[in-house]
């Protein structure tokens, strides 16, 4: 990936960043932390690697994306929304009676949505079943999967990987998001995660660690090394900050009487969100 192109995406990453806290402060509550931590990773999948045609989002053979952390959804629409899935004026209906935009992810409601997700564990189980029916039918598609770090201590995490390593599945590639942080504390303090990489390559795994994650050519190439990769499902372990790109979000996180997972946003700070990312420089 040359200058030009990763400039492009770091502003395809400004405008996601933009939709998904402007569709959030327009409802004044909602998953702004994880939202914005894996804005990065979704721009570099849709718009450099997968196989998908938003006229035709059932069309057989696409390649699937799952959002395991189905929380985060409001990111995932805005990326879809730019890709031309639906109108962008669908975004003003997140969370709202009757919306195609819930907060989880829901298949049977929103254009571009390849699998319903809330309950933490259950989406890489599905992503791993995607990768293998796509195997048998030979279609040729890959299925790309991402999971958050506290979902990580499910167990059904885990049963996942191991039968997804028992078949060889290495047309699945799955990211974690290593923000460090889960609704109630740290990371670290709840129960840690580490060795993660031993750990996921003890699992039958080839493990890609990006210090970066919101750095898109490192993503990138991080994506273009684990397509390579045979009879080996992938991990990208994306080191990222819970709130990228808001100073607000990102600072009630940092705190331990505060969280920025699923956060009130005062019309104040909705403005203020939409100022601070009409500047946003560097990586994301």
């Amino acid at each position: 990936m040359d200058s030009n192109e990763a400039r492009e995406l770091n502003e395809i990453c400004r405008e996601v960043r933009t939709l998904t806290m402007d569709a959030i402060g327009r409802v004044g509550v909602g998953h702004v932390g994880g939202s914005l931590s894996i804005v990065d990773a979704l721009v570099v999948l849709y718009h450099r690697h997968m196989r998908v045609d938003p006229q035709n989002p059932r069309k057989e053979g696409r390649d699937r994306f799952v959002l395991s952390k189905g929380h985060a959804g409001p990111a995932l629409y805005a990326v879809l929304a730019g890709k031309g899935y639906f109108d962008k004026s669908l975004l003003a209906t997140l969370n709202q009676p009757e919306t195609r935009l819930p907060s989880h992810c829901d298949m049977n409601l929103t254009p571009g949505v390849d699998m319903t997700a809330g309950s933490l564990g259950q989406g890489i189980s599905c992503a791993v079943g995607i990768a293998l029916g796509a195997r048998i039918r030979k279609d040729g598609a890959r299925v790309y999967c991402v999971i958050g770090d506290g979902e990580s201590q499910e167990g059904q995490v885990w049963e996942a990987a191991m039968y997804a390593a028992h078949m060889k599945l290495d047309r699945l590639i799955v990211f974690t998001d290593y923000n460090g942080q889960q609704l109630d504390a740290p990371i670290e303090e709840i129960n840690s995660l580490e060795p993660l990489v031993d750990k996921w390559r003890a699992f039958g795994w080839n493990v890609i660690d990006v210090p970066d994650g919101h750095d898109v050519a490192a993503i990138d190439a991080a994506i273009v090394r684990a397509k390579t990769c045979r009879e080996k499902p992938s991990m990208i372990l994306l080191h990222t900050i819970k709130g990228k790109g808001v100073s607000f979000a990102v600072a009630a996180g940092a705190t331990p009487t505060t969280s920025n997972h699923n956060m009130a946003v005062s019309k104040e700070q909705w403005r203020q969100a939409l100022e601070e990312l009409k500047g946003e420089g560097g990586h994301g």
